[in-house]
């Protein structure tokens, strides 16, 4: 049966994480999908989550930006739940990088988490960002100012071993190919 449910375009996402933290992906159901993905040791304060930012579309160099577009997708992607999650946020560093013949952006940043119970809870963080498909793609990953002296190292490396594809995914017609060679097509 056809669905009026279809997904944004298929992207592929890896990175590495501690073998010790709780990973989270999106949930598929009648309504759709939710959730992103996300990885962490949440008791701690430790995550690192996906965010794809499909408003600017595609960016064939997204090295090339400035630092408020930067500010402006790390920006969404914290603030996922909602806008007034966080306050004071500030890109404290970037420097290009390309991975795999693709470029990426590495940011530094620090902002203020604004707690249910009404803390404010510094924090710092580094992220990866890139540009693959029809979206610009971003993995952050963050800790308590507290911790992140002893944790930098470790989210450092998780961003650094982002990688993101889009090109030459096409889940949706391969997988009604598929099912239509396995006589499951109705």
């Amino acid at each position: 049966t056809p669905s009026n449910n279809v997904n944004r375009f298929p992207v592929l996402v890896q990175f590495n994480y501690p073998v010790t933290w709780v990973v989270t992906t999106p949930s598929n159901n009648v309504n759709g999908e939710d959730g992103t993905v996300q990885a962490g040791e949440y008791n701690k304060g430790d995550t690192a989550t996906f965010f794809l930012y499909s408003e600017p579309g595609n960016i064939k160099d997204v090295t090339t930006q400035s630092k408020e577009f930067f500010e402006k997708a790390l920006m969404r992607s914290i603030g996922q739940k909602g806008d007034n999650m966080y306050q004071n946020f500030k890109v404290t560093k970037l420097e290009p990088t390309v991975k795999d013949g693709k470029p990426y952006m590495i940011a530094d940043f620090k902002y203020q988490l604004l707690t249910g119970a009404g803390f404010e809870v510094d924090r710092k963080g580094v992220a990866s960002i890139t540009s693959q498909g029809d979206a610009v793609e971003v993995l952050w990953a963050a800790s308590t100012a507290i911790r992140y002296k002893k944790t930098e190292e470790t989210l450092r490396n998780i961003v650094a071993s982002f990688r993101c594809y889009a090109d030459g995914l096409n889940f949706s017609d391969e997988l009604v190919g598929s099912a239509a060679s396995r006589g499951l097509d109705g």
